[in-house]
């Protein structure tokens, strides 16, 4: 099963989710693993942090360069940021990506994106054209936050409009001040016609470990519901 993980917009937390969610499967017995196959931004040692930290989360001798096999210097758009360094963005690169790890034979394969849903890879391309082609599941991240209910709202509409299947969303709680965080996740979960498989507390501490044996098996849960 590989799952593409998306975002209502960058930082919503599509990377802090996906690691639980492997940290969960895992839990669980499970055989699974996290990829970045684009990534923008740098750490001193030339890596993407949000690649680490899959790297970190997956119990898998992965190598850096199986995560992330496309790092850009730049913390911008991936298509400005490999202009600047003369490179172009391909689906191929993508595929590639996959292939080269399909070999663990996971139960899992998690597929983090860049930035939100419709993330531009060159003029013409976009990374949602990848995954609606292969027509994996998508679960979504909304980053609750003043202005999510559109954002959510919106990618929800452009998912169905891709004709992907939606295995469900997680509100993440990026903003401990929100106001009325509770009634934002009740007015999603009352619009989007998919489940909501957890509800992410702000813990600068990282996710527990029961959280994430919760998001994993609401995942799997919604998973075989669909088939």
């Amino acid at each position: 099963m590989k799952i593409f993980i998306t975002g209502t917009d960058t930082d919503a937390g599509k990377t802090y989710c996906t690691a639980a969610l492997l940290q969960g499967l895992q839990q669980r017995q499970l055989k699974a693993l996290g990829l970045k196959p684009f990534a923008a931004g740098v750490n001193a040692d030339g890596q993407n942090t949000d690649a680490l930290a899959l790297q970190s989360a997956t119990d898998l001798p992965l190598t850096y360069q199986q995560v992330n096999p496309v790092c850009l210097v730049d913390p911008i758009a991936p298509h400005i940021a490999a202009a600047r360094q003369g490179l172009t963005l391909t689906f191929s690169q993508l595929t590639d990506a996959v292939r080269a790890v399909e070999h663990y034979q996971t139960d899992f394969t998690l597929v983090e994106g860049a930035g939100g849903w419709m993330l531009p890879m060159t003029d013409d391309d976009y990374l949602s054209d990848w995954v609606a082609e292969l027509g994996w599941p998508v679960i979504l991240v909304v980053g609750m936050k003043l202005g999510c209910l559109n954002h959510a709202l919106l990618t929800v509409q452009a998912l169905q409009h891709a004709g992907v299947p939606l295995v469900g969303w997680i509100a993440n709680c990026i903003d401990p001040d929100m106001l009325s965080a509770n009634e934002n996740i009740a007015s999603l979960q009352q619009r989007i016609p998919a489940p909501c498989l957890a509800v992410l507390p702000f813990a600068a501490e990282g996710v527990a470990s029961a959280m994430q044996l919760q998001l994993a098996d609401a995942v799997i849960n919604s998973v075989i519901h669909r088939r």
